[in-house]
């Protein structure tokens, strides 16, 4: 039995590699997806028959898993495509929070009987499983606050914040000194500790980090929930845990490293926060006069897409908010249906989640072929004739390129000023999620509707 459960998990372990291979690519995503379920299938079952698993323990982790799944299938029929990124930071928390309590557990388990550099090194395993597993737990329950709307989406500054950051952190570096081979009663106090002032460091974290790093934040709490898992399969001796802690965690690390460099940031100055906080942001600059863009109408809009050839439609947030994305695929169909080239750009960081615009796109059906990233469209934006900009705002902002002094200044960003008009559709006059004014929205060839997206877009839908 030993050895088709190792079995199990080497397939497993394969089937996960297979998932991440998948998921890189939009036509193959829903195969790694599939090979990802497969694959944690396998890995449960070969848990649930493991010999350390008792009868008794393996009734009480059935009843669990029907408890679980029950809830995870409730929320997932009710979640919304919009609400994923919340959803995401949510079941973060719950992986940190998994690794606290099964750090907990072992350190108290009765039947351990550790000595010697054993002994040490099973403490260490705790004391950074717990560390992490707290902070990713602290950290994600302030992003899902953040994503949701419930918490502002502004930078928190604290006047001598690093310093805090840096002493909490010395402290528990001195905490886990001393709980290394400490007695149980003196180990439990000092991981307790510990576990505060971790939870306190994940809390100060996140709320340092503005709205605008958001994507950043997500796919870095990603890469912790991984090292949290690696930990807890440390910790329980289960090699798969390990592995696919290990495989969560450097991956989620290369997503926040992309972000990053889709930004122009380091993930040093994403961790230091500041980007995003209403103190210091940029007023519309570029020597673009103070006023909007005139206002147009749906119909107008229409009659523009009508009349041209290349058409790039960009999407934001505020078409996930809209839930417009349906729509847009009608209106898609339409204008390729009278020899319109169609396409859409899409930047690295738009949207609150990495790829949220190409999961809405997908499932609103779009043909992926002509879903283009921002360096794949970039240099045809010149000779495109209309640009439609539906509730982006950061990604589409000349500043980052003509002001130094801006808080986004050097962020990579879709120059669909330089086509021959800009539509862009906004709920109101207010800046974006990064709180940075944006000159796009006075230019000559820039036209502004307003209104909510989803009723603007069903009016160009009927006029098309």
């Amino acid at each position: 039995m030993e050895g088709m459960i190792t079995i199990a998990y080497i397939v497993a372990s394969i089937l996960f590699i297979l998932a991440l291979g998948g998921l890189s690519n939009q036509e193959t995503a829903r195969r790694g997806n599939l090979f990802g379920m497969i694959g944690m299938t396998i890995a449960i079952i070969a848990t649930i028959l493991d010999h350390r698993v008792s009868a008794g323990g393996t009734f009480i982790i059935i009843i669990m898993m029907v408890i679980g799944g029950g809830i995870g299938a409730y929320l997932a029929k009710r979640v919304e495509m919009t609400e994923m990124p919340e959803l995401v930071a949510i079941l973060h928390s719950f992986v940190g929070l998994g690794a606290v309590l099964v750090g907990y557990a072992t350190y108290l388990d009765p039947s351990a009987h550790l000595e010697g550099a054993e002994a040490t090194i099973h403490d260490i395993e705790v004391y950074i499983g717990v560390l992490i597993g707290m902070i990713t737990f602290t950290g994600s329950i302030i992003a899902y606050g953040k994503l949701k709307g419930s918490i502002t989406g502004n930078a928190m500054i604290i006047p001598g914040r690093h310093a805090i950051n840096a002493t909490m952190g010395i402290i528990c570096i001195w905490l886990g000194i001393f709980f290394v081979g400490a007695d149980t009663s003196d180990g439990v106090t000092l991981l307790i500790i510990m576990t505060v002032f971790a939870g306190i460091f994940g809390v100060h974290m996140v709320m340092a980090i503005g709205g605008a790093d958001m994507p950043v934040v997500v796919s870095m709490l990603n890469s912790y929930s991984g090292w949290a898992a690696a930990a807890t399969g440390f910790m329980l001796s289960n090699d798969l845990l390990i592995v696919v802690g290990a495989l969560v965690g450097s991956s989620g690390a290369i997503l926040s490293y992309i972000m990053c460099k889709a930004m122009n940031r380091s993930f040093i100055s994403v961790i230091a926060g500041g980007f995003g906080t209403t103190v210091g942001a940029a007023p519309a600059g570029d020597g673009e006069k103070a006023v909007y863009s005139p206002e147009t109408s749906a119909e107008e809009v229409a009659e523009m897409l009508v009349d041209a050839k290349e058409v790039v439609i960009v999407p934001g947030y505020g078409m996930a908010v809209a839930q417009a994305q349906h729509t847009i695929n009608e209106i898609t169909k339409k204008l390729r249906g009278r020899d319109v080239n169609v396409r859409f750009a899409i930047h690295p960081v738009a949207g609150r989640l990495p790829g949220h615009m190409n999961v809405l796109l997908a499932e609103a059906k779009v043909p992926y072929d002509i879903v283009l990233e921002m360096d794949e469209i970039n240099d045809d934006l010149p000779g495109v004739d209309v640009v439609l900009v539906i509730g982006a705002n950061d990604i589409v902002n000349p500043s980052a390129q003509t002001d130094p002094h801006s808080p986004i200044a050097g962020m990579p960003v879709l120059e669909v000023w330089k086509s021959g008009k800009v539509i862009v559709m906004k709920r109101g006059r207010g800046v974006g999620y990064a709180g940075v004014d944006n000159p796009l929205f006075s230019r000559d060839n820039t036209r502004m509707l307003y209104g909510d997206a989803k009723a603007s877009v069903d009016i160009i839908l009927s006029n098309v």
